[in-house]
């Protein structure tokens, strides 16, 4: 069996292999989507071919929506070219569930794929933004993808994009803002820009992304000084604010095996230039919540038929600082440092090891959990009950904490400062935080990259971690502190970590900490034990 349109007029190979085909007419939600473009998504990674994707195919199977999702790619084009192409669009996303069943099933909601830094699919997408039926525009192109700079100042890209205006811009938002031009010259046409990533406040961040380029375009005359109003007006352009969580790990060599036994054969994994590991399949865990603040000045596909969550922005940021600050993300994160320094390589491997499963409890559970409001359309214990009892133990997920431990730096201000923000600001002892801070001591002693047998392993992909590993140059294991010079610059650092962690009062522990972690051999498991013993 081969992953093409083809191919798939001969059901019986598939049934047999227990593949799931779509059951709609895929020809005319094509054609549909051509004359009336409703959904356009940026960002073809994993996770969308998983979840969105697979939320719009079954609104299509059950006739409730007939357009299916335009997926562009601005980041890494070759994922269009080698995971999108050459299977005319389509995707066999595998469940794997904690019982053991796997759920296989052809996904074919996407009608077109295109690349942003392609001229002629750019131009295709001028011609979609200007297309009255288009509703949302949503995305999931990662946290680091709506930055504008970096420590040195704006990228280069977005530098000129800004000098130069909407008519060629050359940054992922920037020409995401051309794109937006395109459709307020059309008349004003309303959209809705919906952020799918796992960030707090997302869609702020997507408009705070998007808005410099408009004012600076129109302060020099190279825009419609109407344009900035029409981007600050939520009835015409809104930014909502979402909460997605579904665990979606790299294609995995186990899923590939058994698919080949079955008879599939397009299952070859290729890494991009970028480091993006795709495959024609792609493998994630049953569970998936999608919360999202009901603002769409155009309309939108009827999703709550497909079981997510639309609600009010107040609610959707309870439910997303349940999830990103206690419930989920941080465990994962407290996981995945842990996991490297201790040798492990898939995250359920890590929830059979008691001190890590101690560690988890006590920051969600302990640290955690009486700090977070409930959002009421999610219970916060069952959530996390259900995250360490089923979701992360699951021995069927191929999950690594190596993959969690990506860009690290730019999730750990939300993981943990926010918790400890709360706890300052709540009346509560930032002293009781035992567990935390050992995470944040860990995260430097990661950063040495030697694990806790003295053995060198590479770090996962972050853009600070050479910077920082820099400033941590010279430490190796079993040299004595105190280590104050080095680590100051870090732990003082708000756009790290949120706020200044010596004015916190967690510093001069963290400091500690380090010290213990890196004492010699065997001090990272040493460490974690005495530190869970003691709550």
């Amino acid at each position: 069996m081969r992953l093409n349109n083809a191919e798939l007029n001969n059901k019986a190979p598939w049934e047999k292999a227990g593949i799931l085909l779509p059951q709609f007419d895929r020809e005319a939600m094509i054609r549909a989507t051509e004359q009336s473009p409703q959904w356009l998504h940026f960002g073809a990674g994993n996770i969308f071919r998983a979840f969105p994707a697979a939320l719009q195919q079954s609104l299509l199977e059950s006739g409730i929506e007939k357009t299916g999702i335009i997926v562009a790619e601005g980041y890494d084009g070759e994922i269009i070219d080698r995971a999108f192409v050459p299977y005319d669009n389509l995707s066999l996303a595998v469940t794997l569930k904690a019982d053991g069943s796997i759920e296989k099933k052809v996904i074919a909601s996407v009608a077109f794929s295109l690349r942003l830094d392609r001229r002629e699919d750019f131009e295709k997408l001028r011609a979609i933004f200007r297309s009255p039926s288009l509703q949302m525009v949503s995305f999931t192109i990662t946290e680091k993808g709506y930055s504008l700079e970096g420590r040195s100042g704006p990228f280069p890209d977005v530098a000129a994009d800004f000098r130069q205006g909407p008519a060629a811009p050359q940054s992922y938002l920037g020409r995401l803002a051309g794109l937006c031009y395109e459709r307020y010259r059309a008349g004003k046409l309303p959209l809705a820009l919906v952020s799918m990533d796992n960030c707090s406040h997302n869609g702020d961040k997507l408009f705070q992304g998007l808005e410099p380029f408009v004012k600076h375009w129109v302060d020099q005359g190279l825009a419609e000084r109407g344009f900035l109003d029409y981007i600050r007006n939520p009835a015409a352009l809104s930014f909502p604010w979402t909460m997605i969580d579904k665990i979606t790990p790299r294609p995995d060599e186990g899923v590939r095996k058994m698919l080949e036994a079955a008879g599939f054969t397009d299952t070859q994994g290729q890494v991009t230039a970028k480091n993006t590991y795709i495959a024609p399949f792609v493998n994630a865990e049953e569970a998936q919540y999608l919360v999202i603040e009901d603002a769409f000045p155009a309309g939108r596909p009827a999703l709550e038929r497909a079981g997510v969550i639309f609600a009010g922005r107040d609610t959707v940021n309870r439910v997303e600082k349940m999830k990103v600050c206690t419930c989920l993300n941080p465990l994962h994160t407290s996981l995945a440092l842990f996991g490297c320094l201790l040798g492990y390589t898939t995250i359920s491997a890590e929830m059979r090891d008691r001190d890590l499963v101690k560690l988890v409890e006590i920051i969600g559970y302990t640290e955690g959990l009486p700090v977070v409001v409930d959002p009421g359309v999610l219970s916060p214990k069952d959530f996390i009950d259900e995250v360490l009892r089923v979701r992360l133990p699951n021995p069927f997920m191929p999950d690594t904490p190596q993959r969690i431990a990506t860009d690290t730096s730019q999730k750990i201000a939300i993981r943990f400062g926010e918790t400890i923000k709360a706890y300052r600001s709540g009346g509560r002892r930032v002293a009781d935080l035992k567990l935390i801070p050992l995470v944040l001591a860990a995260w430097l002693r990661y950063l040495l990259a030697i694990d806790d047998q003295g053995a060198p392993f590479t770090l996962s992909p972050d853009p600070l971690a050479p910077s920082l590993s820099a400033a941590l140059s010279g430490i190796s294991l079993g040299q004595k502190g105190p280590f104050h010079e080095k680590l100051e610059p870090i732990l003082s650092d708000a756009a790290i970590f949120g706020l200044n962690l010596y004015q916190a009062g967690l510093g001069e522990r963290i400091e500690s900490l380090f010290e213990e972690l890196i004492a010699g051999p065997g001090a990272v498991r040493k460490t974690l034990q005495r530190a869970v013993s003691q709550r």
